[in-house]
């Protein structure tokens, strides 16, 4: 008789000191939802906005509204960076508790997430876990530093600069003045660690400049201005370690002035193109940049790219790369590869199998 095979325990990890907070536990409900029950076992672990860490035994429905902070189903626990471990410690009213964990499954956005802070934990832990590493995570997140290395290797950007928040209030009108000499109104004023368009503003005149870059520090210690480009916001998926794939290009047909916050996660009136309305030869470009930016960013198991096509002549820009993209039931990375033929679950899978091909397991 056939053994029945054992499942994995995966533990998926949600909520993060962040601003997106709200967006990473959307995130989880749906990739909770989503693995299959047949191969693993799924263990929920949430963490608050002060940084306190719960395993949540509750149902799914508590985790989108956050009523699984309260719901008197949790218990505290962490993750152990001790390899012999391998897993969770919760602390229970009969005391700790150790819980065996084969892979980890990140659905954090944004700081204390998506920056590599949480993967260094999960290599010291010594246990697989889905998406970068600590170093591409951290290179990608922020702006600055992706720019710059994208710069090195001719893949066309926005023209943009960038300066340390805390150079603002002592050198206001020399940075100002050196926006307005280097780079075309409108602009885009970005905390350069921050996603989801949190903390973003567009920028029309100079006017502008003082409250958008206010803005933008209450987010970051870094700022980054880029000039506006006019032409169509596409999306690509890239799924593998080194050797990885591109999806079929998708289109925001943003409502708002540009894709922001309440755009993205809130009105729901933005409409998403699958397959984006360009040229074939132009989504290739697109697909073969997105790779190339993957690649060159040292990108495993996930990441979505984000480009601009011009306008007329039909240039591809590259605008940004997130290397834990949203997954929620209305977010372009699984709409994507589910166009391609992927079923979410069957996403899931994949992205779990790299997760051990990059562990070399």
């Amino acid at each position: 008789m056939d053994q029945p095979l054992q499942k994995l325990r995966v533990a998926v990890l949600f909520g993060g000191v962040s601003s997106e907070h709200e967006v990473s536990l959307m995130s989880a409900a749906s990739i909770v939802e989503n693995l299959s029950r047949e191969k693993y076992d799924v263990s929920m672990v949430g963490i608050t906005k002060e940084g306190r860490w719960l395993l949540y035994t509750g149902p799914v429905e508590g985790l989108s509204g956050g009523a699984w902070e309260t719901s008197g189903q949790t218990v505290p626990a962490f993750l152990s960076p001790d390899p012999t471990v391998h897993g969770l410690v919760a602390l229970t009213p009969q005391g700790a508790e150790l819980l065996p964990i084969d892979c980890l499954f990140p659905a954090l956005h944004g700081k204390n997430g998506e920056d590599g802070t949480l993967q260094g934990l999960f290599q010291l832990s010594g246990i697989p876990y889905v998406g970068c590493n600590t170093l591409s995570s951290a290179v990608c997140m922020d702006k600055a530093v992706t720019h710059s290395l994208l710069s090195g290797a001719n893949i066309e950007q926005a023209h943009y600069l960038w300066f340390y928040a805390d150079r603002f209030p002592v050198a206001a009108e020399t940075i100002k003045k050196k926006i307005v000499a280097r780079l075309n109104f409108p602009v885009f004023v970005k905390p350069a660690n921050a996603g989801s368009s949190v903390g973003v503003s567009r920028v029309e005149t100079p006017e502008g400049l003082d409250e958008a870059i206010l803005k933008a520090a209450r987010e970051d210690h870094k700022i980054v201005v880029e000039e506006g480009v006019r032409g169509q916001e596409v999306e690509c998926a890239v799924l593998g370690n080194r050797d990885c794939e591109a999806s079929i290009v998708g289109e925001i047909g943003a409502s708002a002035a540009f894709y922001d916050y309440d755009d993205k996660y809130i009105n729901g009136t933005s409409r998403l193109y699958i397959p984006a309305r360009i040229d074939e030869a132009t989504a290739a470009k697109v697909r073969e940049v997105a790779v190339r930016a993957y690649r060159l960013l040292g990108c495993s198991g996930l990441a979505r790219v984000d480009f601009f096509v011009t306008e007329g002549d039909h240039r591809v820009i590259l605008n940004e790369i997130n290397t834990l993209p949203g997954f929620t039931d209305i977010s372009m990375y699984p709409k994507l590869w589910m166009a391609g033929g992927l079923t979410y679950g069957e996403l899931l899978d994949r992205l779990i199998d790299l997760a051990f091909a990059k562990a070399g397991r």
